[in-house]
């Protein structure tokens, strides 16, 4: 009921049995390797062509929905493995912070928000590797709807949208900023707890 959930025997744990060359760990690493694409359209034509930009937001949502797909195919067919571990966040981050210094270098997003995001992503995936070998902490329900509501406000803001719309893109950006601190916060206190109850 913490969130937190105790490591277990090593020589039990599926994920040392399972290769990773697997389909799960595949889609992870298109969504890496979609990254450098996704760029290239977003700042094609000084950024604001409104083609490239459909474009770059086309490859931004078949990237992210690699990132929902892997890791249902890995629950369900017990492929998790620790390069999957590994590499999906650092897959993730990648998407997300290169649509994030992309918007902001090119204007569509205030700094401020670029910054608060990428700094609690950063800082939640060092307190994960501080509290490895004593527990798993697995993403919370907030923290799934914190990375839904970013995803949806990249995606829009990436779109070239204009009047209402955009005003309806940047308020659900705000909606994920204020989860994504709210919920950077909850990690920190749950790996404080973690920490305590094992030295205790």
């Amino acid at each position: 009921m913490s969130g937190i959930e105790p490591r277990t025997d090593p020589l039990a744990d599926p994920v040392t049995t399972v290769s990773a060359w697997n389909i799960a760990n595949a889609l992870t690493m298109l969504r890496l390797a979609l990254v450098p694409f996704f760029a290239a359209a977003l700042f094609h034509g000084s950024g604001h062509s409104t083609g490239w930009r459909v474009t770059a937001w086309v490859i931004f949502a078949v990237a992210s929905l690699t990132d929902r797909i892997d890791g249902e195919i890995a629950r369900k067919r017990g492929l998790i493995t620790e390069f999957g571990k590994l590499a999906d966040p650092i897959a993730d981050k990648a998407l997300i912070g290169t649509a994030l210094v992309g918007l902001s270098m090119l204007g569509d997003l205030h700094w401020g928000v670029t910054v608060v995001i990428l700094v609690r992503e950063v800082g939640v995936t060092m307190l994960r590797f501080w509290v490895i070998r004593h527990g798993v902490m697995p993403a919370s329900r907030g923290g799934k709807v914190k990375t839904l509501l970013q995803g949806v406000a990249i995606g829009l803001l990436v779109l070239p949208l204009s009047g209402a719309l955009h005003t309806a893109a940047s308020l659900v950006m705000v909606a994920a900023v204020v989860l994504t601190v709210i919920t950077g916060l909850d990690y920190v206190a749950r790996a404080l707890r973690l920490r305590r109850v094992v030295q205790a």
